[in-house]
């Protein structure tokens, strides 16, 4: 079994807690996830099931979407609503408009820091550890990149007096906090601001709308009912070009032997371009390539087994699980 699964992460869990979840249900140890999500957030986490783990490196740079509630008026250590307040202001004069003209300055490739609970590490040492241990690693900003930003609505809060509910629309880069943008949102509005809740959308190729819940994963691996349910390896890939190999040429690939670009059928190949996804005549993806050595010249740098259990829709990049293994 190998694949991506889709999950909509529940809240309370750390992603970690879905690994072993998925873990557990598929009885596979090869199980791993692209991109961290906090345990207050929901939404869209990629698990990789065998030999699509190693793949993940391919969604580190991925695009993100994420919907953020942002209580304005409250700031808490952690940035967000599971944290401690350390402060509270009125903040029922900030208006809509406001929030969007402030929201101009972190749209763009933007100097960032990262909050004190964070899974940075330094010395070997996450920085939420050292944060709750009362002794926080000094945090450095570094540069993001926002591709857009939008504020959609703005209510006061029930029950908190003063505090603003604003719900943000952020489409981000690699290495993007939303719970910093929380925190300095309110810092440039001048009432300090913390989240109250946060939903990721859309990881690179993975969207929410067809992200499929934990426990209905868990159930459909536990019963070996998995028809669909995985995405396949190069659901991650569609952003390099194709080639398509002939049944000497996967021989050839499989053996790590190096290839003439000129001898290659690639579709969409551009001067940047620096890995090619090949597939067999059957249609399965047999390995990836990169330039090796003399210009020109590309070698299988990872390869993958042939996928017995999967049968291949004519035209389509879909795999289809019948049982497991």
């Amino acid at each position: 079994m190998r694949g991506f699964l889709n999950i909509d992460k529940p809240p309370g869990m750390t992603s970690f807690d879905v690994v072993r979840a998925v873990r557990r249900a598929a009885r596979m140890k090869r199980v791993g996830h692209a991109g961290t999500l906090d345990p207050l957030a929901t939404g869209v986490l990629p698990v990789a099931v065998g030999d699509a783990t190693r793949l993940v490196d391919e969604l580190v740079g991925a695009p993100k979407r994420y919907r953020a509630e942002v209580l304005l008026g409250v700031e808490t250590d952690t940035y967000d609503t599971d944290g401690e307040v350390r402060a509270r202001v009125d903040a029922s004069a900030v208006t809509l408009e406001a929030v969007r003209a402030a929201l101009g300055a972190f749209v763009g490739e933007v100097m960032q820091t990262p909050p004190a609970y964070s899974a940075i590490k330094r010395g070997g040492e996450p920085a939420y550890q050292a944060a709750r241990r009362g002794d926080p690693h000094e945090m450095t900003a570094r540069p993001v990149r926002v591709y857009a930003l939008e504020a959609l609505a703005l209510a006061p809060e029930d029950g908190d007096g003063g505090a603003v509910r604003v719900t943000l629309d952020v489409a981000c880069g690699q290495g993007f906090y939303v719970r910093s943008l929380a925190y300095d949102l309110g810092a440039a509005l001048g009432v300090g601001g913390t989240i109250a809740a946060l939903r990721r959308t859309q990881v690179g190729p993975f969207i929410a709308e067809e992200a499929i819940p934990l426990d209905r994963a868990v159930a459909l691996l536990e019963s070996g009912d998995i028809e669909g349910l995985l995405q396949p390896l190069d659901a991650v890939l569609g952003h390099h070009p194709s080639a398509r190999l002939s049944e000497d040429e996967v021989v050839r690939a499989r053996n790590g032997l190096i290839f003439a670009l000129s001898d290659l059928a690639v579709d969409s190949l551009t001067p940047s371009s620096t890995q090619i996804r090949c597939y067999g005549p059957d249609g399965a993806l047999v390995a990836l390539l990169r330039p090796k050595g003399d210009p020109g010249h590309w070698h299988p740098f990872r390869v993958f087994p042939p996928d017995t259990m999967a049968a291949r829709q004519s035209g389509d990049a879909l795999t289809r699980i019948s049982q497991l293994p």
